[in-house]
This record gives C-alpha cells, sequence and structure tokens, in this order.
C-alpha cells in the first residue's frame, strides 16, 4: 500500500491511539492491511454493555478512495461472539450502505465507521437474523465487498 491510502491510515492510527468515543476500542493495528477494534452497546438492553464485539477492518491499496472491508468475527479469548441484528450474518458479514461502493464516501473512517456500527446496534430492536441467513452463510463464496447487497430496510 503506497500514496494516499498510507498517509491517511497513519493519520487515522494516530488519532484512534489518541481517544475514542466511549464503547469503542483499539485492539490491533499491526500494519497498514488489517486493523481490528472493539466496540460494545451502550444503550440497548438486547445487548449487555460488558460484552464486546470484534470488527475486522481489511483495506485496500485504493483506501479511502474504496471503502474498507468490514466484518464482526468471533473470538474465543477473550470472547467475542457475532451480535445479532436484522443486518449481520452469523457469519460477521454486514448488511449495510455505508459498506458499499455505493454508500462510501472518502470522508469515512474507521471511527465513523464505527460509530456508525455502534448506533445501528443501539438502535436495533429485533433479537433476530437477516433473512435465509443460513443459506447465505452456507452459500456465500464471496468477499463482503463483492456482495451486491439489496439496502431496502431502514426501520432496524
Amino acid at each position: 500500500m503506497a500514496g494516499m491510502g498510507t498517509k491517511r491510515l497513519q493519520k487515522e492510527l494516530v488519532k484512534i491511539q489518541g481517544a475514542l468515543p466511549p464503547g469503542i476500542s483499539l485492539v490491533s493495528a499491526p500494519d497498514l492491511r488489517e486493523w481490528q477494534m472493539d466496540v460494545s452497546v451502550l444503550d440497548n438492553p438486547l445487548y449487555s454493555p460488558t460484552d464486546k464485539y470484534r470488527l475486522r477492518f481489511m483495506f485496500s491499496a485504493s483506501y479511502p478512495i474504496e471503502a474498507p472491508e468490514v466484518v464482526f468475527m468471533m473470538v474465543s479469548s477473550p470472547e467475542r461472539k457475532i451480535p445479532m441484528h436484522p443486518h449481520i450474518y452469523s457469519n460477521g458479514i454486514i448488511c449495510l450502505d455505508l459498506l458499499d461502493s455505493q454508500g462510501w464516501s472518502p470522508v469515512h473512517n474507521v471511527e465513523s465507521v464505527c460509530i456508525s456500527l455502534q448506533s445501528m446496534l443501539a438502535s436495533n430492536t429485533k433479537d433476530e437474523r437477516p433473512p435465509g441467513d443460513a443459506e447465505f452463510v452456507k452459500m456465500n463464496r464471496q468477499r463482503p465487498r463483492d456482495i451486491n447487497f439489496l439496502f431496502h430496510d431502514n426501520k432496524v
């Protein structure tokens, strides 16, 4: 990764190593290709405020012009589960227009994506997976950024 993406990620890393909003923390950023962040949901009875959810950010050489690939990860130690949400598949893939090429803008960054996902979880009212979750997880072979989701449900 070289050029604008490298400089941008270096600046973002310095910023997030400083202060982040409540419930968001940097776990690791060993390089400029993959970072891991933890997110907690502070204001929703569907999620315990002590539970943390791990996000993996994968950056291409085209970042920030191209959105990072962002998924929730399951981790055994410390325990991190995939949050229940109608737009989060059980394999961690997130259906969110912000992460799609049509919804992404270079003004977004790692912190703003974490805040958006935290907000999406905080406003959730349904303790369920997306329709067709088991089939999607079983059959999907595409990378998250290559999936053409139909964005139509803004109620959750």
